[in-house]
């Protein structure tokens, strides 16, 4: 059963407001992949709420929660594809391996083209032969220039030269394709950050920006790559792929709420215009069962 129809059936089940309430609404919000501390202020703060508002109904209720849940979450005021003065905006997806990064680029390519920008596609996954392939692939078909070295090369220098193919006039949006780097291994982070600045000193008078793509079914795993990522080169947002009825959704709020970074896109499919950008309001009462 999808999680929030668990949620659903909770609130219907469990009609009276009580202890033995909230201690239950706890336990499921950490097997919605709420962090344990995170789940026990929810179901603490909608107490309060209840008690304040005098809630009672299971109806009512579940909607105080989703109030409070969008309370927690975080929206940009301004997305990358919002910029239409020709200023420059460097995108550089990073995550581990498997979570959809390449396929990603292409939508985020797909998605900018839609808003009248100008993408190149950086094919900085140096590390495996098929990545830079599928990219070029995935350029054909979008009609947008890739920017690509051979297998095994500098990534940072992929990047380096699809900033200045776009100072020619080539674009004004790059969207870099990273190796999937796994958080476990420091060597692999370490050489991240080297990118990291390289593109930083090169990107004077750019917009630069460092999202990471997680897999939304990998639950509470994805905080961890988070942190480790978010320590390494401070990110500034996250795309959730794979958010099928399999994900239970809860990743989202303790991204916002323990390393207030945002979730910008989410993705279902693997379709170029399988992507939109997060709504907070909508996330949240689907999340509560409410949508």
């Amino acid at each position: 059963m999808k999680f929030t129809e668990r949620l659903k059936q909770f609130f219907g089940i469990r009609k009276a407001v009580s202890d033995e309430f909230f201690d239950e609404l706890t336990d499921l919000l950490v097997e919605g992949d709420f962090g344990p501390a995170g789940a026990y202020k929810m179901a603490e703060d909608l107490r309060e709420v209840c008690k304040k508002e005098k809630l009672a109904e299971g109806e009512d209720v579940r909607r105080a929660l989703a109030g409070l849940l969008e309370g927690l979450l975080l929206q940009p005021a301004q997305t990358a594809f919002d910029a239409l003065d020709g200023t420059l905006t460097i995108i550089l997806l990073l995550g581990v391996n498997g979570v959809g990064k390449t396929t990603t680029a292409a939508k985020l390519a797909d998605l900018g083209r839609s808003r009248k920008r100008k993408p190149i596609l950086a094919a900085a996954d140096t590390f495996r032969a098929a990545a830079i392939d599928q990219l070029k692939i995935h350029g054909e078909r979008l009609g947008v220039r890739v920017i690509a070295h051979k297998h095994g090369g500098d990534p940072a220098a992929v990047v380096y030269d699809a900033i200045e193919a776009a100072r020619s006039g080539g674009g004004d949006l790059i969207i870099a394709d990273t190796a999937g780097r796994m958080h476990t291994k420091s060597a692999l982070v370490e050489e991240l950050k080297k990118i990291d600045r390289i593109v930083a000193a090169k990107a004077e008078s750019a917009e630069y920006r460092k999202w990471l793509v997680l897999d939304a079914t990998t639950g509470r795993n994805a905080l961890v790559q988070a942190e480790t990522f978010h320590q390494a080169v401070s990110l500034d947002g996250a795309v959730l792929t794979k958010t099928d009825s399999s994900a239970k959704g809860g990743i989202v709020f303790s991204l916002a709420e323990e390393l207030k970074l945002p979730v910008l896109y989410t993705c279902n499919g693997e379709k170029y215009g399988d992507i939109k950008p997060f709504d907070p309001h909508g996330y949240s009462l689907e999340f509560a069962g409410l949508a």
